[in-house]
This record gives structure tokens, C-alpha cells and sequence, in this order.
């Protein structure tokens, strides 16, 4: 195993929020404001997945005041403390990118049974 790897496995934080594409999450961000530090949520559907180890992230969306957001959050980045599943989503897809242009009641993603 060479350095870069080493230090990859470092990095790689222990537990890893099983999240699905379609589901509703709040993601919990450290924030800094000049010397104070706090907690800032995020809450969306997710919408994509990619990448693995250390470089794996997930991109969540969702509207605020009418215009989309979009957020993408590394897995395991050390910012990122933790993810809680709202609701769990039923699709079909691998990228939810066609919500980029739906609003409203066509934007929502079905709910699973299980």
C-alpha cells in the first residue's frame, strides 16, 4: 500500500449514513462564522451519487423560496457530522437531475412502503 492510499484510509470515517437516491435527508454542516462554530441543516431529496473511499460525495436538492439549491457534500468529510434519512424514496433512476426542471407538486419523489 503506497502513502496516498495510507493517508486515504485515514480519512475515511467509520460509519457511512446508508442513503439511497430519492430519499429526503437532513445533512448536518459545520459552519464557521470568524471564531464561533455551529451546526447548519440542509434538508433535500438526493439527487445523485458518486465517486468511492475518500472522494465518494452525494448531492442533495431542494427548493428555498421558489429557486432550487443544490449542495454537494462529501461522505466522508469531517464538516459533514451527520446525516439523518427524513423519508425513504421510490425511483427508478440512478440521477434524479430531471427535478432540475420540475416545481411544485411534479418535483416530489414517491414514497417506499418499506
Amino acid at each position: 500500500m503506497d502513502a496516498v492510499q495510507m493517508l486515504a484510509q485515514e480519512c475515511l470515517k467509520e460509519t457511512i449514513p446508508t442513503i439511497r437516491i430519492g430519499d429526503t435527508v437532513r445533512v448536518g454542516v459545520k459552519i464557521r462564522e470568524g471564531e464561533k462554530e455551529r451546526v447548519q441543516t440542509f434538508e433535500g431529496t438526493v439527487i445523485a451519487r458518486r465517486g468511492s473511499g475518500v472522494a465518494e460525495t452525494f448531492t442533495v436538492r431542494r427548493l428555498s423560496y421558489g429557486v432550487g439549491v443544490e449542495r454537494v457534500f462529501p461522505i466522508h468529510s469531517p464538516n459533514v457530522t451527520d446525516v439523518t434519512v427524513v423519508r425513504k424514496g421510490r425511483v427508478r433512476r440512478a440521477k434524479l437531475y430531471y427535478l432540475r426542471g420540475r416545481v411544485g407538486k411534479a418535483a416530489k419523489v414517491k414514497e417506499a412502503l418499506k
